[in-house]
Parts: structure tokens; C-alpha cells; sequence
């Protein structure tokens, strides 16, 4: 799938993770992009995993947890409007989620294992969209979104993590 999604095909909150995909088939790009943000958290020491960059934010683990929490609820969504199911979806609220889990417990390794198997098992499902499927639309957060549109804001929200994790976690 090479073509971007229209802005008619998502909320305009969305565009800000949309435009930070680069141009090129959606499947390939969330199969390559993950391995730089891998690579980027292998540099960070689990000791340091834990700590965020101020009072009130998230750790690293944290912020690993979140794009975890994420792809899964967006990859559900784009499943189930791929599918042509007409039911709207719940919204998401991801500081929810984070606050009423263990992601600090858990070791940066087990959290990075869990974000490529999730990213493969996206992946698996994006490989075999058919066009139509691409094109769906469906109703989620009270918005209507495409199939396309998800799996593109899938892509910029880890975009838009790993640049804050190195500017703002990983700069000093």
C-alpha cells in the first residue's frame, strides 16, 4: 500500500503522527521503522530504563509500555474496521492505561520483545489487507477513520516516541 491516507480519512488530531511517515508502502516502512527504535532503546541501560526526564512523565519502560498499549488498540481497530465491522469503537486513553500497569517492574528487554511481536503480528495483518479492506472506514473515538489511516498512525506514533525519547530522554 503506497498511497497516504487523505485527511478526510482521519480526525486532523491524527495528521501530526500521519505526516511524520515517510513516503513508501506502509507494510515495508512498520517492518523497517521498528528496528531503529530496537535499536535505540538497546542503548539504554536497564538501570536507566526506569527514569524519566521529569517529575510528572513517564519512564522509558513506561513510554515503551504505551506505544505496546497503542499498537495493539489501534491494530484491533484497524482489524475490526478492515473487517467492514460497522459497531464504533471506545476511545483510548493511553495515560490511563499506563497509570494502572507495572511497566516499571518489568525488565526494558521484555518490554522490547513485546513491542516487535506486537509490531510482527500488525504487520501479518496489514500484509494481507486487500484494497477494499485498506480503503474501509469505520468510527472510532467518535471519528471516522480508514484502515489505512490507522496503520499510518501506527507508524508516526512510534515516529513521534523515539524522537522524544532521544531528545528528551537519551540527549544528555
Amino acid at each position: 500500500m503506497n498511497q497516504r491516507p487523505e485527511p478526510s480519512e482521519h480526525a486532523p488530531y491524527f495528521a501530526k503522527y500521519i505526516d511524520l511517515v515517510p513516503e513508501g508502502d506502509i507494510v515495508v516502512i512498520l517492518s523497517s521503522q521498528i528496528e531503529g527504535t530496537l535499536a535505540l532503546l538497546r542503548t539504554v541501560p536497564e538501570g536507566k530504563a526506569g527514569l524519566a526526564y521529569a517529575s510528572g512523565k513517564w519512564s522509558i519502560k513506561e513510554v515503551v509500555g504505551h506505544l505496546i498499549d497503542t499498537e495493539r488498540v489501534f491494530a484491533y481497530r484497524a482489524l475490526r474496521i478492515g473487517r467492514n465491522d460497522k459497531t464504533p469503537l471506545p476511545g483510548f486513553d493511553g495515560d490511563h492505561y499506563v497509570a494502572n500497569t507495572h511497566f516499571n517492574a518489568r525488565t526494558l528487554d521484555s518490554l522490547m520483545e513485546e513491542l516487535a511481536a506486537v509490531r510482527r503480528a500488525g504487520i501479518q495483518l496489514f500484509k494481507h489487507f486487500a484494497d477494499e479492506e485498506w480503503q474501509r472506514r469505520g468510527t472510532a473515538n467518535d471519528s471516522e477513520i480508514s484502515a489505512r489511516a490507522i496503520a499510518y498512525t501506527i507508524a508516526g506514533h512510534e515516529l513521534h516516541h523515539r524522537e522524544i525519547l532521544k531528545s528528551r530522554y537519551l540527549a544528555a
